[in-house]
């Protein structure tokens, strides 16, 4: 089962994050949650690995149908959006969403079929829009 809504940048780490928090919120979609992977590895347990960077984003009328289709997806809520450097290939950066038909998949619940629709819609939109070119400010 494939899970992720990918693509690949060419560009700095920051750069990467910043397209990708713009391209979410033009979907309608707000980051509740931040995870710096590599930050809490190094303090936690002294170890090292590549920039990777958690999302935690939601758009909210998404996220009120699917409460209301089930309201144990809320397990499955917020929608992570995964940025991270690709350790095999410097200058590159991965951007990966979970494709939100995993929850239809997992829950089962016929009524999330069109929430899932609809939020892999906007997600795979916002992914398209990262554009490969760097931008200048």
């Amino acid at each position: 089962m494939n899970y992720a809504l990918s693509t690949t940048l060419h560009t700095t780490f920051d750069d990467a994050v910043e397209r990708t928090r713009e391209a979410l919120s033009e979907q309608g979609f707000g980051v509740l949650t931040e995870i710096d992977m590599k930050a809490t590895l190094k303090a936690k347990l002294g170890e090292d690995m590549e920039d990777y960077l958690i999302l935690g984003a939601c758009n909210p009328p998404l996220a009120h149908r699917a409460m209301n289709a089930d309201r144990q997806i809320g397990l499955l809520l917020p929608c992570n959006v995964v940025v991270r450097a690709d350790a095999a290939h410097q200058g590159s950066v991965i951007i990966d969403a979970m494709d939100p038909q995993v929850m239809v998949q997992v829950s089962e619940e016929p009524k999330l079929r069109g929430v899932a629709n609809d939020a892999a819609a906007k997600l795979q939109a916002a992914i398209d829009s990262l554009s490969d070119t760097p931008r200048t400010h």
